[in-house]
């Protein structure tokens, strides 16, 4: 991969180890010298990845060396490459998605250390995928605080879409819905809350029996956290089932004109905590219509 003549993309793949789910890699990788005969050079790694993700951290036109990380997929859908950029001083690790066809998604840098030696950045891949970017700081009477952004491949847009954030300052966690903006025209789309960190967001597709569902709960004074995220097909007008890509978690929804009853027909232990369940009846918030201003009204003279 050092050379400048073209290369197939499944040849550029296959440089990338295999990594094992979950996996964390902090700074401390970013700052390890590597090989040079491991590098992939620029021209190469244009074939497959336009080089303007680097332009945001290295400035435009830049032409960073490039190393291979590893690389984790599901059968038959996304690949996920991590490559190490590396230009003077600055080093950044980079989270490249290829498609099942293997094209170019997204991209995004997961671990970019700073300059304060009290802190240390890492990035994990968890089993179902969620990419989560955490900072840590040493204060200074000893506490560590912990900041956390997670994000996840957003199918619609081609890119890596932020779903929580958790402020390196104890701030509240605030909760993201990635499908907050999508179409909600079917009569079932709507979200259905119990509380802020536990609700059911329903959303249109384009399929007429399938509907769009995302689900977060948080229980137990939230040392229990699960979500999920993907289609459910509607088994009759007011019943739809998630499943996971045909995998052993399914999910029923029953819905009424008032709310949503949720119910875990299957282990869906991968995606939550040992100690919750995706169950439960949820209420459907009400949508607020926008005010129609007022009509002037004139007088005759």
């Amino acid at each position: 991969m050092t050379g400048d003549e073209p290369v197939e993309v499944s040849d550029f793949i296959e440089v990338f180890d295999p990594l094992t789910l979950p996996y964390k890699v902090a700074d401390t990788l970013v700052n390890k010298k590597d090989k040079d005969s491991s590098v992939i050079s620029n021209k190469i790694f244009a074939q497959f990845v336009p080089d303007s993700i680097f332009n945001n951290d290295f400035g435009k036109k830049a032409k960073p060396k490039i190393y291979p990380i590893g690389k984790a997929g599901l059968d038959k859908s996304e690949t996920y490459l991590l490559a190490k950029a590396v230009q003077g001083n600055k080093k950044i690790i980079y989270l490249i998605c290829f498609d099942k066809d293997n094209k170019f998604i997204a991209a995004m840098p997961l671990v970019v250390p700073d300059q304060n030696d009290a802190t240390q950045q890492t990035g994990t891949i968890d089993k179902n995928f969620t990419i989560t970017k955490s900072v840590q700081r040493k204060n200074a009477d000893g506490s560590i605080s912990e900041g956390r952004d997670a994000y996840v491949l957003n199918d619609d847009t081609r890119s890596f879409m932020l779903i929580m954030t958790d402020a390196l300052d104890e701030k509240p966690a605030e909760l993201i819905n990635p499908i907050d903006t999508l179409p909600k025209k079917n009569k079932l789309s709507g979200d259905y809350i119990k509380n802020k960190t536990n609700y059911v967001s329903i959303r249109d597709t384009k399929k007429p029996d399938r509907l769009l569902v995302f689900v977060h709960i948080e229980q137990n004074n939230g040392e229990c956290v699960g979500e999920i995220k993907g289609e459910a097909i509607l088994k009759n007008p007011t019943t739809a089932v998630y499943n996971e890509n045909g995998g052993p978690c399914f999910v029923q929804f029953s819905f009424t004109t008032s709310g949503v009853t949720m119910k875990e027909v299957e282990g869906c232990g991968s995606h939550r905590g040992l100690r919750c369940l995706f169950e439960g009846t949820y209420t459907r918030k009400k949508e607020v219509k926008p005010k129609e201003p007022k009509k002037k009204t004139t007088t005759k003279k």
